[in-house]
């Protein structure tokens, strides 16, 4: 385990992950410190969904969302140029930018069609299942995984101003230079994997299927019952 500008790394080759499932029981061991506390575990639909809600089944935390938005860049949707937050906090790279000379014109559509589908995805969810407070409580952000970050940055943006006590990223796999740059407004960055080589996180994953809006319905139902019973 390796500590790095508020990093911690716990291993440079953990392996593949069977799926999303067993990816946050991993990250759930590793935050043991937090079980049973008041902290809440916010995922990042769709697939952060997945991983948080095993974290906060096994440290017996409340589960909620975060909305952020990949901007793609063109003809490369994988690869992030920036992101938008549910309250509208636009993170952009503009390094990125300047390297695919990527014009304003690009930038604005693509930031109102991710607006547009977060307003969706808030609207299908947030019926069934409302938003848990934050404010004073230590959140766990999590997703599937980090390359550029920017997805992460423009939630973390957003979180900081719901005015949290702790912040504390925890993610099964990502680059070091995003974890470097997440960690300057996170309390605290967790990551079970940061590998020397890596192309894209769904080559860490022997499953890496895409999860549907039903999916996490389904995920989001099943804790409110949970909740209730509580």
């Amino acid at each position: 385990m390796e500590n790095i500008h508020n990093v911690t790394i716990v291993s440079r080759n953990f392996g593949i992950f069977s799926d999303r499932m067993e990816a946050g029981r991993f990250l759930a061991d590793e935050l043991k410190f937090y079980k049973d506390s008041q902290a809440v575990v916010l995922g990042i639909p769709r697939g952060g969904v997945v991983i948080a809600a095993e974290i906060a089944r096994g440290l017996l935390l409340p589960l909620d969302m975060i909305f952020s938005r990949k901007i793609g860049a063109p003809g490369h949707p994988e690869y992030a140029i920036g992101a938008m937050s549910e309250d509208g906090e636009v993170y952009l790279n503009d390094e990125a930018i300047a390297q695919w000379q990527i014009g304003q014109d690009y930038i604005i559509g693509r930031q109102n069609r991710q607006r547009l589908e977060i307003q969706r995805l808030s609207s299908l969810f947030r019926q069934f299942y409302p938003k848990v407070p934050v404010e004073n409580r230590i959140v766990i952000l999590t997703d599937d995984g980090v390359a550029t970050g920017a997805t992460m940055q423009a939630a973390l943006w957003s979180l900081i101003h719901e005015h949290p006590h702790r912040t504390v990223v925890a993610l099964p796999v990502g680059t070091e230079q995003a974890l470097t740059e997440l960690a300057k407004d996170a309390d605290e960055v967790i990551c079970l994997n940061v590998p020397e080589s890596f192309s894209g996180v769904g080559q860490f994953y022997q499953n890496f299927a895409q999860v549907s809006d039903e999916d996490v319905a389904s995920i989001l139902r099943s804790a409110s019952r949970k909740g209730k019973q509580a």
